[in-house]
């Protein structure tokens, strides 16, 4: 992986994958290292990806203050990635917390931005997260799945506050619309992948200010793809319309029958869908 200096002195490290206009990709978790992000499909087909691990994830180094997790301390990682491959402009994908970044970075770097894409994104940063209403609807419809009972009592043990990776990885058959081989494999790659320290500063206190990103993406004049799912809990499309409604030029896509990790169900509906609106 290459690697690069971030405003605090951070060493930070990046892979590039695929040939064509660069793709700076974010990941989420928050907290995973963007291994989990694979090629998002096979999307480096037609573009070259360039997928950031977030500081103190993957190969990136840990920062001596813990504060520089924040949400909105880690866009100024992206503008030095940006800075340091040397372009005026680029377009940004952020999958589920990595949009929480990517929107943040459009609000504060509108002019380096060419498109926008936020793939199942999370929505706390623009104060739409799901409601109990969302999650009780999205529940009582898997009731009837074999790993309903486990994933649920997972879900449990987080709100008594169990942080463990081992929790996170138990509760994540709710994450796909099927649980199969190649699902359970991405979900449990995630036990060596994912830091709880750094989930914990990206929503440390003051991370948020809903009014104030909200505002500033009403002002976003760049396209936009907002990518919702249907089987995902996370990014619930009555919220993901919502926001799209936010942002002057925005395109929404309803991907059916899959969940927070489109990708990894139906590749290549995502792969071509995604470059459909970037090449566009």
């Amino acid at each position: 992986m290459a690697r690069f200096t971030s405003f605090d002195g951070t060493q930070l490290a990046y892979r590039e994958v695929g040939e064509g206009s660069p793709l700076v990709v974010l990941a989420g978790g928050p907290g995973r290292a963007s291994e989990y992000l694979g090629t998002l499909g096979g999307l480096d087909a037609s573009r070259r990806l360039v997928v950031l691990d977030n500081r103190g994830t993957g190969e990136s180094d840990e920062p001596a203050d813990p504060f520089t997790y924040r949400r909105d301390m880690l866009v100024r990682d992206v503008e030095m990635l940006r800075r340091h491959l040397g372009l005026a402009v680029v377009d940004v994908l952020g999958h589920s917390a990595g949009a929480g970044i990517a929107m943040g970075y459009a609000a504060d770097f509108p002019a380096h931005v060419g498109k926008l894409v936020l793939l199942t994104p999370a929505l706390r940063s623009v104060g739409l997260s799901p409601e109990q209403s969302d999650w009780d609807e999205f529940l009582a419809a898997r009731e009837g799945e074999p790993w309903f009972e486990a994933a649920t009592a997972a879900l449990d043990r987080t709100a008594e506050g169990d942080v463990s990776v081992e929790n996170r990885v138990a509760a994540s058959p709710l994450l796909y619309a099927r649980w199969d081989e190649t699902t359970r494999a991405h979900a449990e790659a995630e036990l060596g992948q994912w830091k709880y320290p750094v989930a914990l500063g990206y929503n440390a206190e003051g991370a948020f200010v809903p009014g104030v990103l909200r505002r500033a993406l009403q002002e976003f004049d760049r396209p936009v793809l907002v990518y919702a799912c249907s089987e995902d809990p996370i990014s619930p499309v009555r919220r993901c319309v919502q926001l799209a409604e936010l942002f002057p030029d925005v395109t929404l896509v309803v991907h059916e029958g899959v969940g927070h990790y489109p990708w990894v169900e139906d590749p290549v509906a995502v792969a071509g869908r995604v470059e459909a609106f970037l090449g566009a």
